[in-house]
């Protein structure tokens, strides 16, 4: 190979990979009937799930809220404004408030911890496992006390959780799990579809998922109970059924739009074909990335039947290389192919959970959560986009991490 870009040889690639969102003329036919329709606001308290796969919804949210659902396993769904929302709503629709515990991984986006402080209750951190980069069962049990109301694992990068285990020891304490599948959207864990294991599964559309209207969320359910608290508390605290302006329960006006419904239905529609060309490149990838000297992607377990990819994520280690992380990302990125470090540090060293006057003390959890450390320190992620390209696109990026990895006494002259 020639020398690295970096010090003025040719990169590997010069052609731009695949970008997002994708959408093409059914976004806009779909979106065409809404504005032409005037009806650009849904009434559809109620319409968690339609009468069936003929049922004839009576708004692009309705028909949305059901195809969704169904295609990840669940009979109900219920969709509203966000990621966040979705997390909060499922969360306060099982009682959780304020001076309850919610158990939640330290590496995720923030959503995840500020959902359930947003409704008074703490997050407590329980670190990940090193090779999945998802919580670590076998910390679980630490981190449970008497005010655990709620655990929330999270599908990080598309890559089912251990939910056997998680499950299994949430069960034996009573305390439901709410899946984070906010990266999950067409995953699978041991056959069934991501989101449909938990009591409730919180998806998000915001732009860079599988699957987008720029934003969005929705939390769908197999419990009718469930699901008509969480629509209830999107539509101000309503009843199905009952007077407009009576209202039973502290709620938020949290509904998505009958735009953003149009357009997420056209994105339901590719996303089957989408999965598959990510799993099928990510693999790939996988494949000819552990062939490279300190490059690590993460583990696919017997039970991920079906990685959504969301990120490609890889662990950067630095010795074989005798660089620096961000010595090799820049490198990488010369090359051709753009690549991030990801999240900075655990949730617990933001300064959001620095400020005095908090329940908890989030200073002791850097040594409580090591893997977590190590996970910011290492990872490199590549965007979902990158996997929607063909063999050759993959191809050059396993060719321009060996050609950095050859070349990287370059980088220290």
């Amino acid at each position: 190979m020639s020398k690295l870009a970096l010090r003025g040889g040719e990169p590997v690639r010069a052609r731009p990979f695949p970008s997002w969102p994708v959408f093409d003329g059914r976004e806009e036919e779909l979106v065409l009937e809404v504005v032409r329709s005037g009806r650009w606001w849904s009434y559809t308290l109620g319409e968690a799930a339609a009468a069936g796969d003929h049922a004839a919804p009576s708004s692009k949210v309705a028909a949305f809220q059901h195809r969704f659902a169904a295609a990840h396993g669940c009979p109900y769904g219920v969709a509203c404004v966000n990621g966040t929302a979705a997390l909060e709503i499922a969360l306060r629709a099982l009682g959780v408030g304020a001076g309850d515990e919610v158990i939640v991984p330290p590496y995720t986006f923030v959503a995840t911890a500020s959902a359930p402080m947003l409704i008074g209750a703490t997050p407590v951190f329980c670190d990940i496992h090193l090779d999945t980069f998802n919580l670590d069962p076998r910390r679980l049990e630490e981190a449970i006390t008497p005010r655990t109301r709620a655990i929330i694992p999270v599908h990080f990068a598309g890559l089912a959780a251990d939910l056997d285990a998680i499950t299994a020891l949430a069960g034996r304490h009573g305390i439901p799990v709410i899946e984070d599948a906010a990266h999950g959207h067409g995953g699978s864990w041991n056959g069934r579809p991501l989101g449909s294991i938990g009591v409730a599964g919180a998806f998000s559309f915001q732009v860079s998922k599988n699957m987008t209207a720029g934003e969005g969320g929705m939390v769908i359910t197999h419990d009718a109970a469930l699901a008509e608290l969480c629509e209830s508390l999107i539509w101000a605290g309503r009843k199905p059924g009952r007077p407009w302006y009576e209202h039973y329960r502290l709620g938020w006006n949290y509904r998505l739009t009958e735009l953003q419904a149009a357009i997420l239905l056209a994105q339901l529609e590719r996303l089957p074909a989408q999965t598959q060309r990510r799993q099928d490149n990510g693999g790939y990838l996988a494949s000819r990335l552990r062939e490279i000297p300190g490059i690590a992607p993460l583990a696919a377990p017997a039970y991920a039947t079906g990685h959504a990819w969301h990120l490609f994520v890889f662990r950067f280690l630095a010795e074989p290389f005798g660089l620096s992380r961000a010595q090799f990302l820049r490198a990488l990125t010369a090359e051709g192919i753009p690549a991030s470090s990801g999240y900075a540090h655990p949730l617990y060293r933001n300064p959001l959970f620095q400020q005095p006057g908090l329940p908890l003390d989030y200073a002791g959890f850097a040594e409580r959560c090591p893997a977590s450390e190590q996970a910011c320190a290492e990872a490199v992620w590549l965007e979902h986009r990158l996997l929607l390209g063909d063999r050759v696109d993959m191809d050059d990026i396993a060719a321009a991490v060996a050609k950095v990895y050859e070349h990287r006494e370059e980088l220290l002259a």
